[in-house]
């Protein structure tokens, strides 16, 4: 089973910095497009950030220019930089990966999420 793990979320002040990193494990063929993906209280989940393979990003609008992701394809890992935070950044983020599984399991192209970490933000 492949399997993601987040870590780094915490509680910080206003203005504050976080990295949070996603670790992937288990049997997969490839790791495809990853993301950071946050479920503010009362909200439905929404994109953070992707990034594909080759390092093509997106960025929601509500964390561009403050937020930057990256992958250390070598690592199985994908974090995220998050700067000048804000209390409305306060949330649970999770990981997700798209990832294509190894030969002859089926279907080959799968994705998985990770359990969360929680991002807590203080006036």
């Amino acid at each position: 089973q492949v399997q993601l793990v987040e870590s780094g979320g915490d509680s910080v002040q206003a203005g504050g910095s976080l990295r949070l990193a996603c670790v992937a494990s288990g049997p997969f063929f490839s790791l495809d497009t990853m993301g950071w993906y946050r479920q503010l209280p009362g909200q439905q989940r929404e994109l953070v950030a992707d990034i594909s393979r080759a390092g093509d990003v997106n960025y929601g609008d509500s964390v561009k220019g403050r937020f930057t992701i990256s992958r250390d394809n070598a690592k199985i890992t994908i974090y995220l930089q998050m700067d000048n935070l804000e209390p409305a950044d306060t949330a649970v983020y999770y990981c997700k990966a798209h990832y294509t599984a190894t030969v002859p399991a089926r279907p080959r192209y799968r994705e998985v999420w990770g359990t969360g970490t929680p991002v807590t933000v203080s006036s």
